[in-house]
């Protein structure tokens, strides 16, 4: 009899463990729900997993992932938002210049970086500066074209995002894709 009770037991203990498992995936999912709908009703765009799994991971899009998975900008924009993200995200790791006193002649074994690294680091986002500048430039530096490409290109920011609300997106939107191809048409 105590050994029909112990395999009783341990069937139960089974059946609770499944139960407690089974409980904490649906708390996890519940949880993840709540995020991605939070992070959706402030603008951010959010690239679900495949269907047929349902098992990957939920990504956060950049506002050109988002515009060109819905058709609204060109690859050609797309690539010169890209372009545009790309120095302007240098041009703002400036500050990451080390201090010239932590320069160590070769590299050393003191773990700073070589006074090759830091010139080519200087040369590389001087190089950005310059670009930076002249696709402002194909923008006329207009503020409101400058600021929609920081915000999405830059910042990597949806057009609600950028916006603040639904209501302006569109306009982001739009002035993104002037820029966009101001800067793409100037060669």
């Amino acid at each position: 009899m105590s050994r029909i009770r112990a395999l009783e037991r341990a069937r139960l203990a089974r059946l609770e463990a499944r139960l407690a498992g089974q409980a904490e995936v649906r708390a996890v999912a519940e949880g993840v729900a709540e995020t991605v709908a939070l992070s959706r009703a402030r603008g951010q765009a959010i690239a679900e997993p495949a269907p047929a799994t349902r098992r990957g991971a939920y990504r956060r899009q950049t506002g050109l992932d988002w515009l060109t998975a819905r058709g609204r900008i060109s690859p050609v924009a797309r690539a010169t938002g890209e372009r545009y993200g790309e120095v302007w995200r240098r041009v703002r790791m400036d500050a990451k210049l080390p201090c010239s006193l932590e320069v160590l002649p070769g590299g050393g074994p003191g773990g700073g970086p070589g006074l090759a690294q830091v010139l080519a680091h200087g040369a590389q986002t001087e190089r950005a500066r310059k670009l930076l500048a002249r696709l402002r430039a194909r923008l006329s530096h207009q503020p409101d074209l400058v600021a929609v490409c920081d915000a999405v290109c830059g910042e990597e920011k949806t057009p609600r995002e950028a916006a603040a609300g639904e209501r302006d997106a569109a306009r982001v939107e739009a002035l993104l894709k002037v820029a966009l191809d101001l800067m793409a048409g100037a060669g």
